[in-house]
């Protein structure tokens, strides 16, 4: 269905509304991972690896979308933070196997009710039942528009 068209794409906030929530998010996860020294996108990294089993550079990348050259600088820093660390594959020496430390399952194992803090701030304005239509919105556009990651991971949900 098309919603818009050069006369009324002036008007349009959508893509305006999508990126200030988004990072309006992560300002919000900043605040709370402060204490801890872990900017929201060493965040991200961290609880994907936790809640998804993702152990490797390229499948971080795919959930993330970004490239290679960031990703390895950001796993970089979580490794000088002693949250991770790198393993090469006995199988093949090319692959790099992300491992979460001791103390980045420490970390991880906080980061659900840190992120559940973070989220309520984030849509405390809204009722559950506009969250759950919010939700389901987004859904329905990710999907329609194939990202492979809500594809995999959600489905037709």
């Amino acid at each position: 269905m098309k919603h818009f068209n050069p006369d009324n794409f002036q008007h349009c906030t959508l893509g305006l509304l999508l990126g200030r929530a988004a990072l309006l998010k992560d300002r919000i996860i900043d605040r709370h991972m402060e204490p801890y020294g872990i900017t929201a996108a060493q965040f991200k990294v961290l609880i994907i690896m936790a809640q998804f089993d993702v152990d490797t550079p390229a499948e971080l990348c795919r959930h993330l979308s970004v490239d290679s050259g960031s990703m390895t600088r950001m796993l970089d820093r979580l490794e000088q933070k002693n949250l991770l660390m790198r393993q090469r594959s006995e199988a093949d020496r090319r692959q790099v196997r992300l491992v979460l430390t001791v103390d980045g399952q420490a970390l991880a194992d906080q980061l659900p009710e840190i992120g559940a803090n973070a989220m309520n701030q984030l849509a405390g304005a809204i009722t559950a039942q506009e969250l759950q239509q919010l939700e389901q919105i987004l859904k329905k556009i990710l999907l329609a528009a194939g990202d492979a990651i809500t594809v995999q991971r959600l489905g037709g949900k």
